[in-house]
């Protein structure tokens, strides 16, 4: 049983937005804390706009209608993908069609899916969500640097929170793009490695950043999944099915606060919950809703 405690940050500053990103979301452990989380999120740590990167939700690779739909009806407000985007072929009408989620910029243009989107935030705020792939040990894609340079191009100026998830395996690629776009999109924050870097700043031109904002899903496992299976691949090189782990569920995210006129990050910071402190959490509600 994890011994971590909740990090609640303090309130945001008046005429703030505040956003939180969560991590790469693994299998129906992942999904079912996202949901879960995603109330307590806007209700404990105020925020008014959830993006989750879902790249993983169905059974640990690619996403599905039913993960994508009980995403959104919990209060997901965008989605984001990676590389394991298309891994289940249902979800490409969704990309298609649906006005909040959005595949990596620097994918093929005539891959399905849209490479930004504007959606409204529970208090009025217009915010841009899109991401790109690395290309550092990663599968070839076209320049992350010209496809987020037509992004920005595209989204309308009115729009001052730009929001990019980052999708890549070097901290070094992250870390290049990350300066090189300084003051033009809100955050960058990293997604793909699983991994929380404690490396949370803000850039002096006012982005946010942060190399990878960790996994959602079981932290007793490698990476989400059951850790027998992958030690046995390692040394024997037997293909052992990488099943979905369930242990120690937690969910890993970043939350940032932004300053709705300029678009500039004020405020960063990390979150790490664990499922059993948000079932207590729901229980005292619980309770509290009979006292009255």
């Amino acid at each position: 049983m994890s011994s971590l405690t909740a990090d609640i940050p303090d309130p945001p500053l008046a005429n703030t937005i505040r956003i939180v990103h969560v991590g790469d979301t693994v299998g129906k452990p992942g999904v079912h804390i996202a949901c879960t989380a995603t109330p307590w999120l806007k209700r404990r740590v105020k925020a008014n706009f959830v993006i989750v990167n879902a790249e993983n939700a169905a059974d640990g690779t690619g996403l599905r209608v039913k993960e994508y739909k009980r995403l959104v009806d919990a209060g997901v407000d965008a989605i984001t993908l990676g590389d394991h985007i298309y891994r289940k072929r249902e979800i490409m009408e969704t990309l298609n069609t649906a006005p909040n989620i959005v595949k990596p910029a620097n994918f093929p243009p005539s891959s399905p899916g849209k490479t930004w989107c504007v959606v409204s935030s529970e208090s009025g705020v217009s915010i841009a969500v899109t991401s790109a792939l690395g290309r550092v040990f990663m599968r070839p894609v076209d320049c992350p640097f010209m496809a987020l340079e037509r992004v920005l191009s595209e989204i309308p100026p009115e729009v001052k929170i730009r929001m990019l998830d980052l999708h890549a395996e070097a901290t070094s690629d992250k870390q290049t793009i990350g300066r090189y776009f300084d003051g033009r999109f809100t955050s960058i924050l990293g997604t793909h490695t699983h991994v929380t870097t404690a490396d949370e700043q803000i850039y002096p031109k006012g982005t946010g950043f942060q190399c990878d904002i960790g996994m959602t899903g079981s932290y007793e496992s490698i990476l989400g999944r059951e850790i027998e299976p992958v030690i046995g691949t390692s040394l024997s090189f037997e293909p052992f099915p990488f099943d979905v782990a369930r242990g120690d569920v937690r969910l890993a995210g970043t939350w940032i606060d932004a300053d709705p006129e300029t678009g500039k990050c004020l405020a960063i910071g990390r979150i790490q919950w664990p499922l059993a402190l948000l079932q207590q959490w729901e229980a005292e509600l619980a309770e509290r809703q009979k006292q009255l």
